[in-house]
């Protein structure tokens, strides 16, 4: 287990050096010129010069990705081209609250597959058991920006009861701080719930016609029983591959929902760098989003590897 586990550190590790040459390298290619765009059209080229060097732009290209990628050893992503701010800084405000909203929308789709996909698989015969599995097909076609627009339109316009959009930081109100969530909360977990309860129900169904199921079950136990006993376990093992995925999957519906609530996380920083044309702004926010996904595609491995014996 513990080569197992250097194995895949040293994938990780091979994966973000080469996911950071590719951002770097898809920036670069980009049209427009930093300095350019900071001075306006009307910078004369001698000021245009002297903010090239003061940025760092003038340098060879190879330069200056090793410079930007050894800074974020050290958590420095540089100083914004247009604020003149750091970004790390930045990035760190609201990387924690787009982790709150993505692992809180996990939770609720959890909550909502589990149990239902394993009771659709139980109840497969029963009319209801088909009525849960026809919901969730539905709401595999529901995107998540559509789904918060619904949920505002019935919870925050009709009913009144939760709030619009915005956020309130946890440590001035928890109590606003949650209900300003809630259908943040709902519009990312609804829709990934509803792919979630496909694979759920899948699962538990192909583990209800193994041997060993019905030898438990022969031996007293009853349906529920020998599937709580000795199934649900083995039904977690394809569950927890489609997981990582769907984490991910929710990172990138995050970046819109943001902008649907108004939450300041890092989808709202990615799209004000980019209209603000903050390149090493956008830079840095992609590379911890594609980090952030490699490192859930690395948990997932190594919880597949700990649920099922037989990897190792």
């Amino acid at each position: 287990m513990i080569l197992y586990l250097l194995k895949r550190l040293a994938v990780l590790a091979a994966s973000i050096a080469a996911a950071g040459v590719a951002v770097f390298a898809f920036m670069a290619l980009l049209p427009g010129d930093p300095a350019e765009v900071a001075l306006g059209v009307n910078a004369t080229p001698e000021a245009v010069a002297a903010l090239r060097t003061q940025f760092g732009t003038d340098r060879p290209a190879a330069v200056q990705f090793l410079d930007w990628f050894g800074g974020l050893a050290g958590g420095d992503f540089g100083v914004s081209y247009v604020t003149s701010s750091p970004v790390g800084p930045q990035i760190g405000d609201r990387l924690g609250v787009t982790a709150v909203l993505v692992l809180g929308g996990m939770a609720v789709a959890l909550l909502i597959a589990v149990p239902l996909g394993t009771f659709a698989a139980v109840h497969h015969r029963n009319p209801l058991g088909a009525a849960i599995s026809a919901a969730s097909q539905a709401g595999i076609a529901v995107p998540a920006f559509l789904a918060g627009i619904l949920l505002v339109y019935v919870f925050a316009v009709k009913a009144q009861a939760l709030p619009s959009g915005g956020y309130v930081p946890l440590a001035d109100d928890p109590a606003e701080w949650l209900r300003g969530l809630v259908l943040p909360w709902l519009s990312l977990g609804l829709v990934q719930g509803a792919v979630l309860t496909r694979y759920v129900r899948s699962a538990v169904l192909d583990v209800m016609r193994e041997d060993y199921l019905r030898t438990a079950r022969a031996k007293g136990r009853g349906a529920l029983g020998a599937l709580w006993r000795h199934g649900l376990r083995n039904a977690s093992v394809p569950v927890v591959t489609v997981l990582g995925l769907q984490l991910a999957t929710l990172l990138v519906g995050a970046v819109v929902v943001e902008r649907v609530f108004v939450i300041p996380g890092l989808g709202d920083l990615l799209l004000n760098g980019v209209a603000a044309r903050d390149l090493l702004l956008v830079q840095g926010v992609v590379m911890v989003l594609v980090a952030a996904v490699l490192l859930i595609n690395f948990v997932v491995d190594v919880t597949y590897h700990l649920l099922d014996p037989r990897l190792r």
